[in-house]
């Protein structure tokens, strides 16, 4: 199992709190595949606005595994993302595809993948004319991601790993999983987090 199937498995959430509370997509998403998770290290494209031409040429750059993610100058409800680029990107073996813009064909995407989280779904179409860049640092939802940083996509959202902080960050959300299997197995026992969290000296030292 690799780093990125630990981190697909221990989910957005559990990777987020596990890495201090850092690097978040702080935006709503549709999930396009229900009950979809994956994580990859990211292939960035920053499109011309309203143009999808970048994301065919990243076609040609993607590797097995990897988590394409597509952006513009300013997020906007354009297509960016369709069922013959889904064929595509599926046939690269894509793990994952976040846009921050619109996906259409969302019946096959959701059919055959691979796995896609978009800020909108609506039918508008791309222009394919000015060239943009791929490689480079990318913005969504305020979160920073660079080439190879690791993403984490599934139904909570979307976290960033800076790829130098992967294994920390790891170590981290593996044993927040662990103490939350500890303190579930107390809950499921009548405990309360409000005791074993200190949460009642908090209310009853402000109310005295």
């Amino acid at each position: 199992m690799s780093v990125y199937d630990d981190l697909a498995r221990l989910g957005s959430a559990t990777v987020y709190e596990g890495g201090g509370r850092g690097g978040f997509v702080d935006a709503d998403l549709v999930q396009v595949v229900p009950g979809s998770r994956a994580a990859g290290p990211a292939r960035t494209v920053r499109c011309a606005q309203g143009d999808n031409l970048m994301v065919h040429a990243a076609m040609a750059a993607l590797r097995p595994g990897e988590v394409l993610v597509l952006t513009m100058p300013e997020p906007a409800p354009f297509a960016l993302f369709g069922g013959l680029l889904a064929t595509q990107a599926r046939a690269r073996g894509a793990a994952a595809v976040l846009v921050d813009a619109s996906v259409r064909d969302v019946e096959e995407l959701a059919a055959l993948g691979p796995p896609t989280w978009a800020r909108w779904v609506r039918v508008r179409g791309a222009v394919k004319e000015e060239p943009g860049a791929l490689d480079v640092p990318v913005a969504v939802g305020g979160a920073e991601i660079r080439p190879g940083d690791a993403v984490v996509l599934d139904a909570d959202g979307v976290a960033v790993v800076a790829a130098d902080r992967l294994e920390a960050v790891l170590k981290g959300a593996l044993e927040r999983e662990e103490k939350e299997r500890v303190k579930a197995e107390k809950l499921a026992g009548g405990a309360l987090s409000y005791d074993l969290d200190g949460l009642r000296a908090k209310v009853e030292d402000a109310t005295r």
